[in-house]
């Protein structure tokens, strides 16, 4: 009776520890057939491999920049902003319609040069202005009635105002692609044998202290306190003094600023635009978010650049997929990711309250 008791208690322990080890098997596994890979390219062609990198990075910081707008959204109100990827869009059509306006306005042609930075800094300014606002009223009415309703609400919710964003886009850009001027600085300069375009380091110049900036204002202002305060118990921030409707609107505020310096930055190195860029570029940096760990600042920024490097790489080397096949290796990477570490490289597992 009593080896029976022990191993009907033991049995259970047993195969859940036995999967925990094949899960863990599995992603030993799959990190080290990345490494051979990873490998394989750089002792083929380091210079191709380095080349690659450069061109994923460049793409991580803008990935970075609307994930972060994922994450922000979702630490506070756990809602997955559908429509975020589509105000990046307007973002892209917006950047594109100041410069084009003020250099007609002022009679120049576009082009580099100092007028062109006044002009750049201006529509940076303008466009994190014009996503923000467009955020913050997204929140105030259609969001904000339906934060106490059930979660599928608010999410149906942000699903029908991307295809709002989208339809505008179309009406905005019609529905083909349109190119569209830049005055960020042309060609490229060799280090050691590997091509960097000059619009990387103009991206690298944006984003970085872009990024600091948010980090910053999250974790040293008032702000950013009332922010956390309510994000981890709104009921206990209010009673605290914190006015929740308001940092929840200031937390839109700065995801649709980030979104716009995205679509700036993106229109001005690409040089296109497109109405439904939103729903592509809006679901990498969404898995990007996801690999990082949803709800993470820091996870977004992490998720994003190594999505751009996977994305370059796999474009870029020789022994890649291809860009045929890259959709399919991010999202097969987020299959990955939920299946094996759920909460994201940085995330921290919760529970759900019942």
């Amino acid at each position: 009776m009593a080896q029976s008791t022990t191993a009907a208690g033991t049995l259970p322990r047993t195969r859940l520890n036995l999967s925990a080890y094949g899960e863990r098997i599995a992603g030993y596994t799959i990190l080290a057939a990345v490494a051979v890979w990873l490998g394989i390219n750089f002792i083929d062609n380091p210079q191709q491999f380095m080349t690659a990198s450069v061109i994923g990075i460049s793409n991580g910081a803008l990935y970075a920049l609307i994930a972060l707008g994922y994450s922000l959204v979702y630490g506070i109100i756990e809602l997955i902003n559908f429509a975020h990827g589509d105000l990046f869009m307007l973002g892209t059509l917006f950047s594109a319609s100041v410069v084009a306006a003020a250099f007609g306005l002022l009679n120049e042609p576009v082009a580099m040069g100092p007028l062109g930075w006044v002009v750049f800094a201006a529509s940076l300014a303008l466009a994190a202005a014009f996503c923000a606002s467009i955020n913050v009223a997204i929140e105030f009415l259609a969001y904000r009635r339906l934060r106490h309703a059930p979660k599928l609400a608010p999410l149906i919710t942000a699903v029908g105002m991307s295809f709002i964003l989208q339809f505008i886009g179309l009406k905005w850009n019609h529905s083909g692609q349109r190119d569209q001027p830049s005055v960020l600085p042309q060609g490229s300069i060799s280090l050691g044998g590997v091509e960097i375009d000059t619009s990387f380091f103009v991206v690298l110049a944006v984003v970085v202290p872009v990024l600091v900036l948010m980090t910053w204002i999250v974790t040293k202002t008032r702000a950013g306190k009332a922010m956390r305060a309510t994000a981890q118990d709104p009921d206990a921030a209010r009673l605290m003094g914190v006015n929740v409707n308001r940092i929840i609107s200031f937390t839109f505020a700065m995801g649709g600023a980030l979104a716009g310096v995205a679509g700036l930055m993106y229109e001005q190195v690409v040089t296109t635009t497109r109405y439904d860029v939103g729903l592509q570029l809006g679901l990498i940096a969404f898995t990007a978010a996801v690999l990082g760990g949803i709800g993470s600042l820091p996870g977004a920024v992490l998720g994003g650049v190594l999505i751009g490097l996977i994305q370059g790489l796999n474009e870029g080397v020789k022994y890649g997929a291809g860009q045929r096949w890259t959709q399919s290796v991010v999202f097969s990477i987020l299959i990955l990711m939920l299946v094996f570490r759920p909460a994201g490289l940085l995330g921290k597992a919760t529970r759900e309250k019942v």
